[in-house]
């Protein structure tokens, strides 16, 4: 039996905002799949999808489809790495990009994210946007400037990062993930599958019982 998570009551009251949201954008439960991750041949994994952290040791996986310029995927985001700690080992994370309409630095945002990627440091950058998201969200100029700052913080290649943001290569991988969420019934954001099923819950423990449930099959 893994950890039982202890949530704190800010989890708890983000958590229900996440899913107010949820609700108003009436995702629907098409797409999901019973049979372990595909629908109509497209994949919850793919083979360039991003890791948070060290794989499980089980087949459990949770594959969270976001948006960086996203409130609700901010406000879920300290959730998620919650969940990361206490079933690190056990549970695998997976992070994929869903850039929505309506966020005017959503596709930068995913963008840079990837082109950290390049060098090894999608983690630090995924999680530098959560944490400042508040000082460059929902502006409708340009915040490349911004987001290359980050890259300068954390010590990348600048040179190189530059390459990759301008490599029309790394917007395309980003559309990617996006391409297949929509395949996949993914209508807002965020959105979890858990074993290839999209989870459709509406409080912090129903998400944790699911995931138990999981480990103990």
């Amino acid at each position: 039996m893994s950890t039982n998570l202890k949530v704190s009551a800010a989890l708890v009251a983000a958590f229900a905002a996440v899913v107010a949201a949820f609700l108003i954008l009436g995702q629907s439960d098409s797409g999901s799949s019973a049979d372990g991750g595909a629908a109509g041949g497209v994949q919850v994994v793919a083979e360039d999808s991003h890791r948070l952290g060290e794989p499980g040791a089980g087949d459990v996986t949770l594959v969270e489809f976001l948006d960086f310029e996203c409130e609700a995927c901010a406000s879920v985001y300290p959730f998620v790495e919650q969940l990361r700690e206490d079933y690190g080992g056990q549970v695998t994370f997976m992070a994929r990009y869903m850039p929505m309409p309506g966020h005017p630095n959503a596709e930068n945002a995913a963008v840079a994210v990837e082109a950290a990627a390049q060098q090894g440091e999608f983690e630090a950058m995924y999680q530098r946007m959560y944490e400042t998201q508040e000082q460059w969200s929902h502006r409708e100029e340009s915040q490349a400037a911004v987001f290359r700052g980050f890259a300068a913080d954390l010590g990348l290649d600048l040179a190189s990062y530059d390459e990759d943001v301008a490599d029309p290569a790394t917007l395309e991988r980003v559309l990617a993930d996006r391409d297949d969420g929509l395949a996949l019934g993914v209508e807002g954001t965020p959105t979890f599958f858990l074993n290839g099923e999209k989870l459709e819950v509406t409080t912090t423990d129903e998400f944790i019982e699911q995931i138990e449930a999981a480990l103990d099959e």
